[in-house]
């Protein structure tokens, strides 16, 4: 129960701030007995952090259907590139995914994105006016983000600046652009997950495997969702003030901190 809780939490609050969600799940997951790679507890984790992008955008959401639509094709190009890189990596580099090494280089580099970030002019560009070449090399950053380590908030939303959008537009098409991508996620481990036609269970760092039970699996869902809310919205609050490079303070040293517990053997690479 409190190991779940925690990754919910983490998940809750990493997936929504610039810090990577996935970083920072591989390396709990090195220090959890691999609790933090069940499929199933994935497939749940996700789902919570998908209602919070709902719950927080609906508006926005709703106008995609009725006034909006052109929207709905940049969502579509700006996808393209991370079906293709998640894809290649599934079946040929799965293995990158779970490398702790990986992500803690990785979070160096979300907080050097960071950093650079911080020291962009202000943009004027709004995400419902921008090309469709625009919204593909947006994509081509959340692409990058795949790897562990990688912030895709972070990323995306520099990508957003980099090409013109203001603050707040950066955040919202950012978060707009999450909703396939985590829904596109999510398919991939329900899939895994049918097709092994077996429940992996999380790992007791005493006893060995203990069963999930739906109430374990619904305390998780429902606290990344609330976690995931508050994340969010503190996203949009700091990125309105132009302090997102700030969370480079964390990325940094989280990442040195990994790479230092690997060179000590207290992780496995």
């Amino acid at each position: 129960m409190l190991q779940i809780l925690f990754l919910a939490v983490v998940q809750g609050i990493a997936e929504f701030l610039p810090i990577s969600s996935s970083g920072h799940l591989v390396v709990l997951g090195a220090l959890t007995g691999k609790l933090s790679e069940s499929p199933t507890l994935e497939i749940i984790l996700h789902a919570g952090t998908l209602g919070s992008i709902l719950v927080i955008y609906w508006r926005r959401i709703l106008d995609l259907l009725f006034s909006d639509r052109r929207v709905i094709a940049m969502l579509v190009v700006g996808t393209i590139p991370a079906a293709i890189v998640g894809l290649t990596i599934k079946k040929n580099f799965e293995w990158l995914m779970r490398s702790p090494l990986l992500a803690g280089c990785m979070l160096i580099v979300t907080g050097a994105f960071l950093i650079l970030l911080g020291r962009l002019r202000p943009r004027e560009g709004e995400y419902r006016e921008m090309s469709l070449l625009n919204a593909f090399g947006v994509g081509c950053f959340q692409a990058f983000a795949i790897l562990p380590g990688i912030s895709r908030s972070g990323s995306t939303i520099l990508g957003a600046r980099l090409l013109g959008m203001k603050n707040e537009d950066s955040v919202t098409f950012s978060f707009l652009l999450a909703i396939p991508a985590i829904c596109g996620a999510v398919v991939l481990e329900l899939k895994d997950f049918l097709e092994s036609r077996q429940i992996e269970t999380p790992v007791s760092a005493e006893s060995g495997d203990v069963a999930f039970s739906p109430a374990l699996l619904a305390i998780g869902a429902a606290v990344s969702f609330v976690v995931g809310i508050a994340a969010l919205k503190w996203l949009i609050g700091w990125s309105r003030l132009d302090r997102l490079h700030w969370f480079a303070a964390w990325c940094i040293p989280a990442g040195l901190a990994t790479i230092a517990c690997i060179l000590s053997g207290l992780i496995a690479p």
